[in-house]
């Protein structure tokens, strides 16, 4: 994936710049003196420094949990987003070619708030936002001498350059989506971790979930008003229209739902069952 960065880099300052005829290289190489010695033409040289994650994006939620609508749900991990530092410097016989090279560059970049999507590769296509470019920022190069120290080196200008890309490590996860939960209570027989002893007595409650589908706006559920007719228990819909009921024994019911100010409609279920789903 950095590798498609780097093309992604490499046709953007082409057509940026502009780079015609090939009059300048653009290498992604560490800028060794033994490597700066075998140029024979003007370069750009973008090389990474630094790459780490950007804690401030990190995200709170762990799973994004998505209904198939098939009895099955798919668990994914969010992406982690990774600052990828990069060390831009200008290669040329004569110092006033590299500085006008780093202007057009710099000019650039700061042009660009992110990637264009037009010169992205196929497999960074898929990024959940826009892929942001950070330039000339004072933390980017703080290890400048450090840096230019170990390539053994003389240090010369460079201009700080950080993509923001989001990294991918996970499989999502596909499982059946739970739909009734049983709660037994009873004489526990010794020992203490088997089942209730049935022929003590035992008593089996349920707790189930569904979902109200309609083929509205889902924002019309705000209006919706769900009741178990049984128990005249006003169930709590939540904003993507799921519901549950709990202590509940195995039987049939009857769920009651009215939207805005249409009619009333009731749905006869079965605890327990494989789906309590509504249509409206």
């Amino acid at each position: 994936m950095i590798d498609d960065l780097d093309q992604a880099l490499r046709k953007l300052l082409i057509r940026e710049l502009p780079i015609k005829n090939g009059e300048v290289d653009i290498a992604f190489d560490q800028p060794k003196r033994e490597w700066s010695t075998r140029i024979n033409r003007p370069t750009l040289n973008l090389f990474i420094h630094d790459m780490h994650e950007n804690a401030e994006l990190r995200r709170s939620k762990q799973w994004q949990t998505v209904e198939m609508g098939d009895g099955t749900i798919v668990q994914r991990r969010p992406p982690i987003r990774m600052d990828i530092s990069y060390m831009i410097t200008a290669w040329a016989a004569d110092p006033a070619d590299e500085h006008r090279l780093l202007t057009r560059t710099l000019m650039a970049l700061l042009r660009l708030p992110s990637l264009p999507e037009d010169v992205l590769p196929e497999s960074l296509q898929d990024q959940p936002v826009s892929i942001p470019i950070e330039v000339a920022q004072p933390e980017a190069m703080v290890n400048a001498t450090d840096i230019w120290s170990v390539m053994d080196n003389e240090m010369r200008p460079a201009i700080g350059c950080t993509i923001t890309l989001a990294i991918n490590p996970y499989q999502p996860v596909t499982e059946p989506l739970v739909r009734t939960r049983e709660l037994r209570t009873g004489q526990i027989a010794p020992p203490l971790f088997q089942q209730p002893d049935e022929r003590a007595g035992q008593e089996r409650l349920w707790r189930i979930g569904g979902r109200i589908h309609t083929k509205q706006d889902e924002q019309s559920l705000a209006n919706a008003r769900l009741t178990l007719v049984e128990r005249g228990l006003d169930v709590p819909i939540e904003p993507e229209g799921q519901f549950n009921i709990g202590q509940l024994r195995a039987g049939d019911y009857t769920l009651e739902i009215q939207v805005g100010k249409k009619k009333a409609k009731r749905h006869k279920i079965t605890v327990p069952s494989t789906s309590y789903d509504i249509e409206v």
